[in-house]
């Protein structure tokens, strides 16, 4: 399979669809490589099927495509997805003003996060039935959307972030009302991922002034997971992980605790990252078409924006860069005309580990 691969990859090299180096120092977030990421979401956002439906049917009225039932997030295959992708194309017009397809994207936001369209999304979420929908990957990403567009210094963003603030609000209830009530973490490699749910959250309460929200977050991490030591890191990974458990609750508490509190707790939870010749293999890819087997290229990426958040904050642990560079190498490469199971939603993953490893 590795040997597969590479001859693909080298095959879209040629082709001019990524950047092939044997380092992969070389993969950054450019002018370049956000025109060839940005067809990702451009293609799925509007795509309504396939999709896979995530809510439960009080009646038969429920049972509506999905389109209808979610006006802005039917696309990217599930709804999660959508918003991610939505993530994608404000990310990357924000930073690449200069996009081939800036015209397209704006479009494409402007048809879409409607405050009509919104407020039929909010009121999905704001029934009884619906409470645990997306519960909390799903959140974390729609606050990450919110975050982006609120420091996006353009008139149409500015706009679009009160379009999707009535959304935003109750989905920051949603966090408010459910985190006093969770007395364990979960701790698995997929969607509910309790330390990935907090810490987008974590980041939109701390960068917008949500003073509860920080606080309870804070709470409640500290609770799940100050005094775990020795993660199982070999452990990983699970055959679907696509988010790293272990290292997932490492930047979460990265993001909460001061300097001094955090490096004892890292040395106790994960002391092998301390040393200069850490080595971690990455989750290799059995097949690609395969929904559930492509989540480790995922797993690739939230293993490197964690390791990247951690080399840059803290100089003693630079030599993680070289593991988080390896990583992003192995999946990065298969983005760009790989199957429509995993280009529905792994640009968004790379784009996030890319603007971390800066």
């Amino acid at each position: 399979m590795i040997i597969k691969t590479l001859r693909r990859s080298t095959l879209l090299a040629a082709l001019g669809l990524f950047s092939l180096s044997a380092n992969a120092q070389s993969h950054q977030l450019n002018l370049a490589e956000a025109n060839k990421l940005v067809s990702l979401p451009l293609h799925c956002v509007e795509t309504p099927y396939p999709y896979k439906t995530g809510w439960v049917l009080g009646s038969a009225t429920d049972l509506q495509p999905p389109s209808l039932v979610h006006p802005v997030f039917f696309g990217c295959f599930d709804w999660h997805s959508a918003v991610h992708g939505y993530w994608s194309l404000v990310t990357l017009l924000r930073q690449f003003q200069q996009l081939e397809q800036a015209d397209a994207v704006k479009s494409v936001l402007a048809r879409n996060l409607s405050a009509e369209n919104v407020a039929q999304e909010a009121a999905f979420f704001k029934k009884d039935i619906n409470a645990s929908f997306e519960r909390t990957y799903g959140w974390a990403w729609l606050l990450k959307l919110q975050l982006e567009l609120q420091q996006w210094q353009d008139p149409m963003a500015k706009q679009l972030a009160a379009n999707l603030q009535p959304l935003t609000d109750v989905i920051v209830q949603r966090y408010l009302d459910f985190l006093p009530r969770l007395r364990y973490p979960v701790r698995v490699g997929e969607h509910s991922n309790t330390a990935f749910g907090l810490s987008f959250a974590y980041d939109y309460a701390e960068q917008t002034g949500h003073s509860a929200l920080k606080t309870l977050i804070t709470e409640r991490a500290k609770a799940f997971y100050l005094q775990d030591k020795q993660c199982p890191l070999n452990w990983e990974p699970s055959g679907y992980d696509f988010l790293s458990p272990c290292l997932e609750e490492m930047g979460l508490m990265q993001r909460i605790l001061p300097a001094d509190e955090f490096t004892p707790w890292l040395q106790a939870y994960l002391p092998q990252l301390s040393k200069p010749d850490f080595a971690l293999a990455t989750g290799e890819v059995g097949d690609r078409t395969d929904g559930k087997l492509v989540h480790l290229d995922g797993l690739n990426f939230s293993r490197a924006w964690n390791l990247y958040r951690l080399a840059k904050q803290y100089p003693q642990y630079a030599h993680l860069r070289a593991v988080a560079d390896q990583h992003l190498a192995y999946s990065y490469p298969n983005l760009i005309g790989d199957s429509y199971e995993g280009g529905h939603w792994l640009g968004s993953f790379a784009i996030h580990a890319l603007n971390d490893s800066k």
